[in-house]
């Protein structure tokens, strides 16, 4: 019933959404002197800036540009190199890029946006890296026939991922995915797998979120686990292929990110409305890319969404040695030999500080020199792994710290 409701509102807003579009090209057709004077730019900007905000998105390109390196242009291939129901594994590499680079698996969130969130992360990566990068599936795209996706299976993923790669692979894993990706190491450590990380990143993740809670980690204590069941999670329309699923859905993820900064975002869409009006498109442009990003969602299936609710924000799995797969207890102290980089942001208001850097305990017989801790000056969630200051501050980081162990136990 949640889901029909939205997608019958979303059909409303989309009718008028196509509408303002119309209505503002038509104010900026030359022909029309009305779009020169008066409250004609301003209707046109007003017209422009709904018509963005409830437009019909997809799922965004990639879209890496070359990488400009001592005077010459490097072009970035894009391929698609292991394909499973529940996300597959996008490999880019740039052209010029030396055989011995090294290996590097970005794990994106499964957190209600497509991995292309982190287009600013491979652009920025890809150019001393060969980079891959896991493209989780948007879960009401996903039959029924194709079963269900858990932590376990998420876990599993990435193992599957790690042993298609090979041994030597680097691991960066931005916010959510910290936890499994943790997991699957000490799992590949305990078993001594050839194929376990040389190194693991973890930026941004909630490995112990009783570390400076933050509004997300009250969210998720305050209310029980049978809360969330019964109000968040939504059966997929039979519009879709993955009918019938139960998911969480992406517009609910969406609704509340932009709640937790609601003026922020209004603010942003004034200001786009203003750039629009006065003719500075360059800077309404970037608003705009920005927010075709932000705005873009998708689902994640019930089960996961669930039992991350609950090991991850309400039990503490994880850091309390309680955190199992497929039955088994996780070891947290297996990683003996995979180098560990904690990365955080100074102002990071979904995981706070030293949620991410309890990861660097939890490995206890780790030698010192194969840990290390970050925390990025004024840099909040996203600026984390997108922007300036990733691409200059944090990115340097992390390669060094790559460059600095390129095989297991190094």
């Amino acid at each position: 019933m949640l889901y029909s409701a939205y997608e019958m509102q979303r059909a409303m807003l989309g009718t008028a959404s196509n509408w303002a579009s119309v209505g503002a090209r038509l104010l900026d057709n030359p022909a029309l002197p009305m779009g020169y004077m008066g409250v004609g730019p301003a209707m046109a900007s007003a017209l422009k800036v709904f018509a963005h905000l409830y437009e019909e998105r997809g799922k965004p390109d990639f879209d890496i540009q070359p990488i400009e390196q001592d005077g010459e242009t490097h072009y970035v291939s894009e391929t698609v190199v292991l394909e499973k129901p529940f996300g597959s594994l996008r490999r880019f590499i740039r052209d010029g890029l030396p055989e011995d680079a090294p290996k590097l698996l970005i794990v994106a969130p499964m957190s209600g946006h497509y991995a292309t969130l982190l287009r600013g992360t491979v652009q920025r990566m890809v150019e001393n890296q060969q980079v891959w990068i896991t493209d989780w599936a948007d879960a009401r795209q996903v039959p029924t026939e194709a079963g269900h996706f858990d932590l376990d299976d998420y876990i599993d993923y990435l193992i599957e991922f790690l042993h298609f790669l090979g041994p030597d692979t680097h691991v960066l894993a931005v916010c959510q995915p910290s936890v499994p990706a943790f997991a699957a190491a000490a799992i590949m450590g305990e078993t001594k797998d050839e194929c376990r990380p040389a190194s693991l990143t973890m930026m941004g993740g909630p490995i112990d979120t009783r570390a400076s809670p933050t509004s997300v980690n009250d969210l998720a204590m305050d209310k029980p686990l049978s809360w969330f069941e019964n109000n968040v999670i939504a059966t997929v329309p039979l519009t879709y292929p993955g009918a019938g699923r139960r998911v969480y859905p992406g517009f609910l993820q969406l609704a509340g990110f932009l709640s937790m900064n609601l003026s922020d975002h209004m603010m942003s869409h004034y200001e786009m409305f203003k750039h629009m009006t006065v003719g500075d498109q360059d800077s309404a442009d970037r608003t705009k890319s920005f927010y075709d990003e932000y705005l873009s969602v998708c689902d994640m299936t019930a089960e996961f969404y669930l039992q991350t609710i609950y090991h991850v924000f309400q039990e503490h799995s994880l850091p309390k040695g309680e955190f199992v797969h497929r039955g088994k207890a996780i070891d947290p102290d297996a990683i003996r030999d995979t180098a560990l980089l904690a990365i955080e942001g100074e102002n990071d208001d979904i995981s706070g500080l030293g949620q991410t850097r309890a990861a660097l305990g939890l490995a206890e017989h780790l030698p010192q020199n194969m840990k290390k801790y970050f925390m990025a000056p004024n840099v909040g969630h996203y600026g984390i792994f997108n922007g300036s200051k990733w691409r200059d501050k944090i990115a340097p980081v992390v390669e060094e710290w790559i460059r600095a162990h390129p095989h297991v136990g190094e």
